[in-house]
């Protein structure tokens, strides 16, 4: 079983935790993880893009000219989408679904094979609690310094905290989240992945 450090509120080390082989110590997937990531971004996007038609475009109601006897190509409308300023043809119309589903066999593989990633790079830190009767960002900020943290944090809680959440979100580059929400992209989005001890037993008993 992986062993990492583990951390009071106040950075200190206060010992060891021992993380279960099923989560935290698989083989890492590189191919299983690439997959959720770009099925997470795609389910991330909206369809913003339009373009117009030739049955939208305004004008071209008329024949530019008679179909015989000017020399010239004939045509029925201006708004053709050979003609300049004509329609479009193929174009996004607003409606695309770039949704993808993967199974969840899969979904949970790419999970633990981001978590234990960042166990092997000795990116994971532990916390015995993390508890805030009053929102301070400053002592986020401390206690992110003590723990020498890279510049992106992903903060995993138990259970929604107010107080934490509201003292981290002002700091640039750092995100909370809960242990059953954890996604592959946010876990490898960032430099160092943090996380309460009750957060590591809700993952390791979803997720196991």
């Amino acid at each position: 079983m992986p062993e990492v450090a583990l951390y009071n509120q106040q950075g200190e080390q206060i010992g060891e935790i021992e993380l279960s082989d099923a989560v935290f110590a698989v083989p890492v997937n590189e191919a299983v993880m690439h997959q959720a990531v770009v099925a997470y971004l795609a389910n991330r996007r909206v369809a913003t893009a339009k373009v117009k038609t030739r049955s939208v475009v305004r004008g071209g109601g008329r024949k530019p000219w008679r179909q015989k006897g000017t020399g010239r190509a004939r045509h029925g409308s201006i708004r053709s989408p050979i003609w300049r300023g004509g329609g479009v043809v193929f174009g996004p119309t607003g409606r695309q679904n770039f949704k993808q589903s993967l199974p969840k066999k899969m979904k949970r593989l790419a999970l633990k094979s981001a978590l234990s990633s960042k166990v092997n790079s000795g990116s994971l830190l532990v916390l015995d609690a993390l508890q805030m009767d009053v929102p301070k960002t400053k002592e986020m900020i401390k206690l992110l310094e003590k723990l020498q943290t890279g510049r992106k944090v992903l903060l995993v809680l138990e259970s929604p905290q107010v107080n934490v959440i509201k003292s981290a979100r002002n700091i640039p580059g750092v995100k909370t989240t809960q242990a059953e929400q954890l996604s592959v992209y946010d876990i490898l989005n960032t430099d160092h992945l943090i996380m309460t001890r009750d957060a590591v037993s809700r993952v390791e008993e979803v997720f196991a």
